[in-house]
């Protein structure tokens, strides 16, 4: 278990942009449907990752707030 208790909202990523372009690779040639749940996938494994409840309910928040953006 990750034992940090803050969400990091800075960046934070090595190398974003390849990172960004992998993801939109992984969705290229699925419909909606199958877009949404590797989508869904993806959230799932990167919370086991994450492992820290805390830091995960602030990251659903921070999504939340976000959706006006």
């Amino acid at each position: 278990m990750n034992n940090q208790a803050e969400l990091v909202l800075t960046p934070n990523i090595a190398r974003a942009d390849d990172f960004y372009a992998n993801l939109i690779a992984a969705h290229e040639g699925l419909t909606k449907a199958e877009s949404d749940a590797l989508n869904a996938r993806l959230v799932l494994i990167l919370a086991n990752h994450v492992g820290n409840e805390t830091v995960l309910a602030q990251a659903l928040s921070a999504a939340r707030l976000a959706k006006g953006e």
